[in-house]
Formats: C-alpha cells, sequence, structure tokens
C-alpha cells in the first residue's frame, strides 16, 4: 500500500534524528509572523471558492506529472489566476518535492503556503516553520491521538496554521478534539489512491460552520469545483488537473466558482 510504505520510510528517517528540538523551537519561535493561510482562504471564500494551488511534479500513483516544472513560475502563474494559496511537496522519494521548492514558490509571491508531506514528528513541524512554511498538514490517518495533539499544539504555538487532513467521519471527530479550525476532507482514498467523489460531500455537512472547509484531491474540472462549493467548502487543494493543463493560469481561475 502506498500509505504504509510513504509513512513507514518518514519514520524510519527519525531513526537519525540527532538535533536538539527545544534549539529549533526556540529558533522558530522568534521567526517573522507567518502569512496567514487560514485568514486568506476566509477572506477570499466569502466571494467564490477559494483554490490552494499545488506545485507537485509526481505522484505514487500517477507517475511523472510535471517534473521539469520551476516552482517560482508555476506559483507566480497561480497567483496570476487568482489562487489564494500554495501548497508545496516536500517529500522527495515519493512525490520529487524539495524543500527548495518551497522556498522558491513562497519567494516569488506573497501568497501563503503549506508544506505538504507527511508529518510524523515535532521536527517536521519545527522544519516546516523554519524553511519558510506558513501552515502544516496533518494527516490523522497516519497519527495517533496522542501525536494529533502534540503536533497541533505545537504549530500553533511556532505561528503556524494547520490543516487537518480527513478522510472519514471518525477522523473528523478526531480533527475536532483537537481543536482544529481548518479540516480537509480527503477524496482520495490513502490506501488505494483511489478517488470517491462522494466523500467530501457527504462529509461537508458535518463540520462545524465555524471550521474552514478544504476539499482535497480529484477536483478535476469546474464541475466539481462547483457540486464542492455547493456543498459548503471554502476551498479546495488541487494539484494534478492544474499542473498538467498545460494552462495553470486560466485552470486555478476555472475553479474559482461562486
Amino acid at each position: 500500500m502506498y500509505l504504509d510504505k510513504i509513512v513507514l520510510s518518514h519514520r524510519q528517517n527519525l531513526l537519525h534524528e540527532n538535533r536538539d528540538l527545544d534549539v529549533l523551537v526556540s529558533q522558530a519561535s522568534q521567526l517573522p509572523s507567518a502569512r496567514g493561510f487560514i485568514d486568506r482562504l476566509k477572506q477570499d471564500s466569502v466571494n467564490s471558492l477559494a483554490v490552494i494551488a499545488e506545485i507537485k511534479r509526481k505522484s505514487p500513483s500517477k507517475g511523472e506529472l510535471n517534473s521539469d516544472l520551476d516552482a517560482a513560475v508555476l506559483a507566480e502563474q497561480y497567483w496570476r489566476g487568482g489562487a489564494s494559496c500554495l501548497s508545496v511537496l516536500t517529500d522527495v522519494d515519493f512525490f520529487g518535492g524539495s524543500v527548495d521548492d518551497l522556498v522558491q514558490a513562497r519567494s516569488a509571491t506573497t501568497l501563503p503556503v503549506i508544506r505538504k508531506d507527511f508529518t510524523v514528528s515535532e521536527f517536521d513541524v519545527v522544519d516546516a516553520r523554519l524553511m519558510g512554511a506558513d501552515c502544516v498538514l496533518l494527516i490523522a490517518a497516519v497519527l495517533s491521538d496522542t501525536e494529533l495533539q502534540k503536533f497541533h499544539r505545537l504549530a500553533t504555538d511556532i505561528g503556524l496554521d494547520v490543516l487537518v487532513e480527513t478522510h472519514d467521519e471518525q477522523e473528523l471527530d478526531r480533527a475536532l478534539n483537537v481543536g482544529a479550525t481548518m479540516i480537509g476532507v480527503n477524496q482520495r482514498d490513502l490506501m488505494t489512491f483511489q478517488v470517491d467523489h462522494e466523500r467530501a460531500e457527504r462529509m461537508a455537512t458535518q463540520i462545524p460552520q465555524h471550521v474552514v472547509r478544504v476539499a482535497e484531491s480529484g477536483v478535476r474540472d469546474r464541475g466539481d469545483a462547483q457540486r464542492l462549493r455547493d456543498a459548503g467548502y471554502d476551498a479546495v487543494l488541487v494539484g494534478e488537473s492544474i499542473v498538467t493543463s498545460g494552462d495553470p493560469v486560466h485552470s486555478v481561475r476555472d475553479l474559482m466558482v461562486v
């Protein structure tokens, strides 16, 4: 299974970690304020569906998507298309991403950026802040209740916004229990990587109104975006369809349905 293999790899990397976490937390706490990821989504979603546009070179299920992309150029195109925020893959082995992609993308615009990766430790959370991310992803499916609580608290303590990703009602309850103020519903099954387009619509009504709602994965076109907006989502996180479109500016703009 893709998920098990990816998470195992990330957890194994922790075995070689020898940095002082307290020192890193201190460094992160002294950085300038992050760009408000959640605030930007709240602001933009008043008038239309907000788009979190993803910089993604490849995926385990689809292989190469746009391996030669220039992160700075693509970020600028997303900005011109009207994207509210950026998502940047930093996983090297499975998605072809890098910290450099995030740094270059964030430098190219003023848009807030989420580090899209498989966060499995406090070091991952702090590293997100140190590399310049404004938001970090916590995937409920790969974290225990203790980890989810600990990482969420640490992220907010050092000035990061948090997107807690869920796949079903049980994970949604877990996200709400840690006080998540932004929740993603991933339409892609992380075990099989197959997309269930009804999942996000089914779960939308169960997310409280005060929580920013983000639909992830499987957003192919304007029709998908409209269905998710009608279901009550504030934003969509989209990678594959816009990375491979050949016209990122138009592709982003086309998703901003009212």
